[in-house]
C-alpha cells in the first residue's frame, strides 16, 4: 500500500499536478479495492465524492505505473542465473473476462476452458515467487503458441537456465536432439 502511494505521489509530482480531490494514499486504497476486490468503479466513487470516470482513469494510471516497474524478461532471467538458480517454472493461466459482443467475442473464447478470458504466461522460481508475467493474449491462444511467439526457450537458453512445465508444453523445444532415443 505504501509502495503504491509513493508511486502515485511521485507520478503526481512528475506531471506537476497541482491539486487532487484525494490524497495519494486514498487513491491507492480505491485502486486496490477496484483491482483486488473486483468493485465496480462507481462503488468507491460515490463514497469518496468523485466521479466514476475519475476512478477508472486512476486505475489505468496505476496499472501503467506498476507495469513500468515490472522487470523485463531478460533481466529477470539474468538475476535468477546470477543467484544460482538453474530452473524456472513455466505455466500459463487463463484469466476470466466478460464476454464481448460481435466478432470481438471469438478471439477471447477458450475452447479448452469453455469461457472467455485472457492468457498470461508466467515464470516463477522454485519457491513459487513470480519472476515475470507476459502481456495478455487472447484466450483462444494456446500456452505453447504463446511461448513460441515470445521465443521463451531461446531466452532461457541464452541465460543458461532450464524450465519445468506441465504436459501442455511437450514439443515446445524440439531444437535439442533427444540423446535417450536409439
Amino acid at each position: 500500500m505504501k509502495l503504491l502511494a509513493d508511486l502515485i505521489r511521485g507520478h503526481l509530482k512528475k506531471i506537476r499536478s497541482r491539486r487532487r480531490a484525494l490524497s495519494a494514499g486514498k487513491i491507492a486504497t480505491i485502486v486496490l479495492a477496484v483491482l483486488r476486490c473486483g468493485l465496480q468503479p462507481g462503488d468507491p466513487a460515490g463514497g469518496n465524492r468523485i466521479h466514476r470516470t475519475t476512478v477508472t482513469r486512476r486505475v489505468g494510471e496505476v496499472v501503467g505505473l506498476l507495469a513500468a516497474r515490472a522487470p523485463r524478461l531478460d533481466r529477470a532471467l539474468k538475476r535468477i542465473a546470477r543467484t544460482g538458480g538453474g530452473v524456472v517454472l513455466l505455466d500459463g493461466t487463463l484469466i476470466r473476462t466478460r464476454r464481448r459482443t460481435g466478432k470481438e467475442n471469438r478471439k477471447n473464447y477458450s475452447d479448452k476452458s469453455k469461457y472467455h478470458g485472457l492468457l498470461l504466461m508466467a515464470f516463477t522460481d522454485d519457491r513459487g515467487r513470480l519472476l515475470w508475467a507476459s502481456a495478455a493474449r487472447p484466450g483462444r491462444t494456446s500456452e505453447i503458441t504463446a511461448c513460441r511467439h515470445d521465443p521463451l526457450t531461446a531466452k532461457l537458453r541464452t541465460a543458461g537456465l532450464g524450465a519445468m512445465a506441465d504436459l501442455g508444453f511437450v514439443g515446445l523445444d524440439d531444437s535439442c536432439p533427444d540423446t535417450d532415443r536409439q
